[in-house]
């Protein structure tokens, strides 16, 4: 895609920082780390969302987050690891090309990602789970 970030990144038009390179994945260094050693993995092949890509991109992409995150706990030891993915604007993704963000956490590192913990209704829970299971045989 001619204005996609990452597309230019992969294509060499746009520098970054490698860590990682495969058939079907790059992972590079984030430009706006969360946390040192803050990294992200792209897939090579275009598509804005989780729903758009290829299921071989995702086997590959969730491939080399493990062994990039393997990597990264050898050379920086955090106490912990958040994976993030985001689809969509209402989930604050900011780059409409699927990705994987790895952010090395510390404990006490003063960083985000918690929410509190409120029960929901369990009837609402069922009724929801319900409708996901019917979408779910119904692509099958």
């Amino acid at each position: 895609m001619a204005d996609c970030i990452f597309c230019k990144i992969r294509d060499g038009q746009v520098p970054s920082t490698k860590v990682w390179e495969d058939d079907r994945t790059l992972a590079i260094m984030d430009i706006n780390p969360l946390s040192s050693g803050h990294t992200l993995v792209l897939t090579k092949a275009h598509a804005a969302t989780l729903w758009d890509a290829a299921p071989d991109d995702l086997r590959a992409a969730i491939t080399a987050a493990q062994r990039v995150a393997t990597a990264l706990r050898q050379a920086l030891k955090p106490d912990g690891l958040n994976m993030l993915q985001a689809n969509g604007a209402a989930a604050f993704q900011s780059v409409p090309h699927y990705h994987l963000h790895l952010i090395p956490r510390w404990t006490n590192d003063g960083k985000g990602f918690d929410w509190p913990l409120v029960a929901g209704d369990r009837a609402q829970i069922t009724a929801v789970a319900e409708r996901i299971r019917g979408a779910l045989e119904a692509g099958r």
